[in-house]
């Protein structure tokens, strides 16, 4: 299968999804105990960052405990972190920024990788590389839907498609996944690492249980 195939086929995964949680972790514990949230909650995605040493461990532990969750790996900046993903279980990766090494990386080991764009020119490079699936970031700092409707116009006709992180939220969320070129957006408001580490597992719960059920409006 081609890189762009694989883009492609990150697209059609994230759409069944439409909310990825991303996550930072301090322990595999943590990563379990919310993966049981995510999978009852009906919920099955997670972005992993690797923002945490705690990153590949985590990845790991949720691949053999949730088969079934769409998994991936966040802030993949080297080609180092983007192999230990790979091997951890990571199903895809994603980075804020654009960084043809780390893509190039991705194409020669056949692994769907989405980067962060927030300009014409980086969405045209990307594409150049092979990408169709690319994250907008830091979306509502950098201007938001009207930002991404202006800047995506012209691409159209090449099927690229757009996850949008920083700054959405529950009030914002059904308005970023009511357009046709947003894929799905990256929840960061879902599990943040402080609430976990203070053990706010009953808004955690709530926070997912929401997301699950927003998703669940959308469809009907």
């Amino acid at each position: 299968m081609s890189f762009r195939a694989l883009s492609q086929a990150l697209t059609e995964k994230l759409s069944r999804v439409r909310i990825i949680p991303v996550l930072s972790f301090h322990d595999s514990e943590e990563a379990l105990r919310l993966g049981e949230i995510l999978m009852e909650s009906g919920l099955c995605a997670a972005e992993v960052t690797f923002r945490t040493e705690a990153a590949e461990g985590a990845i790991r532990a949720l691949r053999k405990a949730y088969p079934g969750l769409c998994l991936g790996a966040g802030t993949v900046l080297s080609v180092e972190q983007l192999t230990r993903a790979m091997d951890a279980g990571a199903e895809f990766a994603v980075a804020p920024g654009l960084n043809p090494e780390v893509v190039r990386g991705a194409v020669e080991r056949d692994f769907a990788f989405a980067p962060g764009v927030c300009t014409p020119s980086e969405i045209e490079l990307a594409y150049s590389l092979g990408c169709v699936t690319m994250k907008f970031f830091p979306a509502e700092a950098a201007g938001g839907l009207t930002l991404l409707k202006a800047m995506s116009a012209p691409y159209k006709h090449l099927g690229i498609r757009f996850m949008p992180t920083g700054g959405v939220t529950t009030a914002n969320a059904a308005a970023y996944l009511g357009v046709k070129e947003v894929v799905a957006v990256g929840g960061t408001w879902l599990a943040k690492a402080e609430d976990m580490a203070a053990g706010k597992w009953d808004l955690i719960r709530q926070n997912v249980v929401a997301a699950a059920q927003l998703i669940q409006s959308l469809e009907k």
